[in-house]
């Protein structure tokens, strides 16, 4: 039995009654693909509040790449991409989730094209390309690798256009509220106003991912996992945290940022190369650089260790100098370390990408907890299974958006037929959190740390030796860190990444096997007699099964 540490319910002393308290129909937490359309889908009929803890174009949604999938090229068909779907999945998806969301993706292109959004045309029709794991082209994309960009500004254009939502930017949700296992709304920090409440009849969770737990990442600072954590304090279950897709391509420049370079470039016939300049992959597997992203990041780690290199190469000289205008972001991010894509090799390595897990939802978007609903990177739909296909998961924030924001509707419409959610007095919260008077942080220091042991040790390849290191290093972690009161937002994130990285390690070592983008060098093989299920965490229980 693993030993639980002692993370409070709530990360600071407060009291509701004490506090500026703002009121609303809808709290939308995050400001990616999931956050916009679900608000879209709520305004004008209720009142929306949306927060985001930085600008709004920060999130894992507006850098993402390369596209979304749909099955509307003449060749494809829906069948055919939920077949790719369920085999990416290695048996962990639930079907009925995968046909809602693939039989949605036509109608979400329409929906994105009526409101304005310019997708990449070849002779008058969207232009799709092919990313590893899908059997046909059906990679829809803007202004070549920028359709996160471009899909993300459109609904962002939308939501500001509203008067029925309420921006707050640059405000950090602390922690959920919650009264009889209910949620009532969010403690949250604004740097003008301090510590506020915001009460919502119902609150959404769209929070993005947590790849900066890792070293090694393509996501964007704000990805801390701070959702998960909350809803994690506040009791909801989580699901399928040892899945973790790490990308196989970014760009590996020592010292610098990482940039992810979009697998739609070997998709247009990009080779991956060693340093002696030979293509490697089909020593790996059948389908060579368009294999599954698991596939293609533990081939890439295996190369390196048998070469002694620190990185492989992108091999973009074949497809022309065209190749800078289908792909302006790479080329502009290359061309800083005087790169050239159209001539040089690029230095890639993989990083830590995507959180296939999450908040566990039901088919509308609904947690554990009453009135919380989760979308996008931060819950667990169980689409994607063990292993996400790419261009996925902006086609999952926009279906789930669209869900979740009429199931909200519907609800509150029939709460108020019912006399439900009507008001009064709200009930009181409120925290004793005290601060500790054991020894003083060097808060930068501690998460360097724990996003090298997380790399090293829960990162591409596990083993039992290392994750039981990694969680008694992170239970070490915790016991100073995590009775600490702080008062701004890094030592917060550092709280909620301390964690989740424990709760990572946990899911990791209760699956002994290998699937999917979690893979045990002790446990190599699939075992489906014993694990064809999902590993489910919830506060003060150890792991369950499901």
């Amino acid at each position: 039995m693993r030993r639980h540490a002692q993370i409070r319910r709530y990360l600071t002393a407060f009291d509701t009654a004490r506090l500026p308290q703002v009121f609303t129909d809808v709290l939308i937490i995050g400001s990616g693909v999931a956050a916009l359309r679900t608000a879209l889908e709520v305004a004008p009929a209720l009142r929306v509040a949306l927060v985001t803890k930085s600008g709004l174009t920060e999130s894992n949604s507006y850098y993402a790449q390369g596209g979304i999938a749909a099955a509307i090229a003449p060749k494809d068909s829906v069948e055919s991409h939920v077949a790719d779907t369920l085999a990416t999945g290695c048996g962990l998806s639930d079907e009925a989730v995968v046909r809602q969301v693939v039989e949605a993706a036509p109608e979400c292109i329409r929906e994105l094209v009526d409101w304005g959004a310019d997708f990449d045309k070849t002779d008058g029709r969207i232009s799709v390309g092919r990313e590893g794991g899908h059997s046909a082209p059906r990679i829809v994309h803007a202004r070549g690798d920028e359709t996160g960009k471009e899909i993300t500004s459109m609904l962002l254009a939308g939501v500001i256009r509203n008067g029925a939502i309420d921006i707050y930017e640059n405000t950090f949700v602390i922690d959920l509220l919650a009264v009889d296992g209910a949620v009532v709304g969010v403690l949250a920090w604004h740097p003008r106003h301090g510590i506020l409440i915001v009460r919502a009849k119902r609150t959404v969770l769209a929070t993005g991912g947590l790849g900066r737990v890792y070293r090694e990442t393509t996501n964007p600072e704000v990805a801390t996992g701070d959702g998960l954590a909350m809803a994690y304090r506040a009791g909801a279950v989580l699901s399928d945290l040892e899945f973790v897709q790490f990308h196989p391509t970014t760009l590996y420049i020592a010292g610098a940022s990482r940039h992810l370079i979009s697998e739609t470039v070997r998709g247009e016939g990009g080779r991956l190369v060693d340093k002696t300049g030979s293509a490697f992959m089909h020593a790996y597997h059948e389908m060579g650089d368009l294999a599954p992203r698991d596939v293609v990041s533990r081939a890439i780690v295996d190369h390196m260790r048998a070469t002694g290199a620190t990185n492989v190469f992108l091999d973009l000289t074949g497809l022309g100098t065209g190749v800078r205008e289908r792909f302006p972001g790479i080329a502009k991010a290359c061309a800083r370390f005087d790169i050239d894509i159209a001539l040089d090799l690029i230095p890639v390595r993989p990083s830590a990408h995507y959180m296939v897990g999450g908040v566990r939802v039901d088919a509308f978007g609904r947690s554990s907890l009453r009135h919380l609903y989760a979308g996008g990177e931060a819950s667990s739909t169980w689409l994607h299974g063990a292993n996400r296909l790419g261009s996925n998961s902006l086609l999952e924030g926009l279906v789930y958006g669209r869900v979740i924001g009429r199931h909200i509707a519907e609800d509150l419409a029939g709460a108020s037929s019912r006399g439900a959610d009507a008001g009064g007095a709200p009930e009181r919260v409120y925290s004793d959190a005290t601060p500790s008077t054991r020894g003083e942080l060097h808060l930068p220091d501690v998460r360097d740390s724990l996003r090298s042991l997380m790399w090293r040790y829960v990162g591409i390849a596990r083993n039992e030796e290392d994750l039981t290191e990694a969680d008694a290093l992170i239970e070490f972690w915790q016991s100073y860190v995590l009775d600490k009161v702080f008062e701004e937002s890094v030592g917060w994130e550092l709280q909620n990444m301390l964690a989740l990285g424990r709760l990572m390690a946990w899911a990791a070592l209760s699956r002994t096997e290998t699937r999917g983008v979690h893979f045990r060098s002790d446990y190599p093989e699939r075992d489906d007699e014993h694990w064809a299920r999902h590993v489910l965490i919830a506060r003060d229980t150890e792991p369950w099964f499901e």
